[in-house]
């Protein structure tokens, strides 16, 4: 092997790395968005906080759903043929969602989206294995989560202001055309490993967990039986569920109904958790790579504080300082958030590679059961606190910080269960 053709390996793995990369940018935008624009949908569709939470987690159904069998297509099609055929739904999807005019009809569409970018992380995570070595995987992993931040941050105060300026109908086409050209992009760019573009390989062989043949939806079984997979699945579920149905739903009404603060205000704060997940994964991804060779130090470290973070959310839940808001949302981007991958490559590094794909969509479907579970029950409880002068009541909103607390210290316990998967 000549090192100018490993080199040229080594410099067109970025162009990959990037498609990819912008990509789940848009994963991140949709899976967060209703937050920003939650007052808009409520009023266009007639609906109660209740349905707004049906309509938010639709996209958690499909999504979830995909998991195992996108998992199991990348393994055996290839992650790029994968990311193509679903990319087209996802675009459709949104831009039925701004077309639509019914709340069935919107729900459908965002069941379209999730659906449709169901393949991209883990068609992505797959892809990248093969044209990073494992020893940069954590790093290049958690500099993919912060591109998902960035996605995020867009879904924040970039779309308040579009949606305000221009309404939020227009901001979801133009993101399903967006996501058209990039479905056409990976086409021309992408290839599953160094070998299809003609280049040579530069990922050394890793076996991590236990070899065995590539048996398809026979391995679920044989996931499924490893006590450590349970404890970083159940840790997901709360992650999930704070996540999604916090952060990614009612903490933008909650910032506007208890503290009184502008739509434009309270994107400010959301971004903090964007923020956190651009500047924070690729340290973490360090941290767990280099400075600590550890899975389970930042699993369990984040967890505490987590944990802290909610307990001063419950006790000052209406006290706040606006630099308060900020700090405890930047924090919880990074507990809750920029910590999701590390415990995705745990759970790769329990399972030879030969059901990486499998292994890491099985483990994918968790944080978006818990955003299903909880999007609705959140809205549920704020329905059963009831509203004075048009916006929910205080007390709702502590009661569902107090229910995330809770949550929070359920994820730690499940944590420390886990295995270590990196040593020094």
């Amino acid at each position: 092997m000549g090192l100018n053709s490993k080199s040229k390996t080594l410099k067109y793995r970025w162009y990959i790395f990037w498609v990819l990369a912008i990509q789940y940018l848009l994963v991140y935008f949709h899976r967060v968005s209703p937050a920003v624009v939650a007052s808009d949908l409520i009023k266009d569709f007639h609906i109660s906080g209740t349905s707004l939470g049906v309509l938010a987690s639709a996209y958690f159904y499909s999504y979830g759903a995909m998991q195992i069998p996108v998992g199991i297509l990348s393994d055996r099609w290839g992650a790029k043929k994968v990311i193509i055929i679903f990319g087209v739904i996802a675009s459709c999807g949104s831009i039925i969602f701004g077309l639509s005019e019914t709340f069935s009809l919107a729900v459908v569409s965002r069941i379209s989206v999730g659906l449709g970018v169901s393949a991209i992380f883990i068609g992505t995570m797959k892809i990248l294995a093969n044209w990073f070595r494992a020893k940069e995987y954590a790093r290049i992993s958690g500099t993919l989560m912060s591109i998902g931040g960035a996605g995020w941050f867009i879904a924040t105060t970039p779309l308040a202001f579009a949606s305000q300026t221009y309404g939020w109908r227009v901001s979801f086409i133009t993101i399903g055309i967006i996501s058209f050209i990039m479905v056409i992009i990976t086409w021309r760019v992408i290839a599953d490993t160094p070998k299809k573009k003609g280049m040579p390989e530069i990922v050394e062989p890793l076996v991590t967990g236990s070899v065995q043949e590539y048996r398809g939806i026979r391995d679920i079984g044989f996931i499924f039986r490893q006590g450590h997979f349970w404890a970083i699945a159940i840790w997901f579920i709360f992650r999930g569920g704070a996540l999604f149905g916090f952060f990614g739903l009612w903490a933008g009404p909650y910032l506007v109904d208890v503290y009184g603060l502008s739509q434009h205000a309270t994107g400010n704060i959301l971004s903090m958790i964007a923020f956190a997940m651009v500047f924070l994964s690729p340290v973490l991804g360090h941290l767990s790579d280099k400075t600590f060779s550890s899975r389970k130090k930042i699993l369990v470290g984040t967890s505490i504080i987590n944990v802290l973070c909610w307990l001063v959310m419950a006790l000052y839940y209406d006290k706040l300082t606006l630099l308060g808001l900020y700090i405890i949302f930047f924090l919880m981007g990074i507990t809750i958030s920029s910590v999701g991958t590390i415990a995705i490559i745990a759970t790769k590094e329990y399972f030879s590679p030969e059901i990486a794909g499998t292994s890491m969509g099985t483990m994918n479907i968790f944080p978006f059961v818990g955003g299903l579970i909880f999007q609705p029950l959140l809205g549920y409880i704020l329905d059963r606190a009831g509203k004075a002068g048009g916006v929910y009541v205080s007390s709702g909103y502590q009661t569902v910080i107090w229910i995330l607390f809770i949550a929070s210290v359920i994820a730690l316990f499940s944590i420390l269960f886990s295995k270590e998967t990196l040593k020094k």
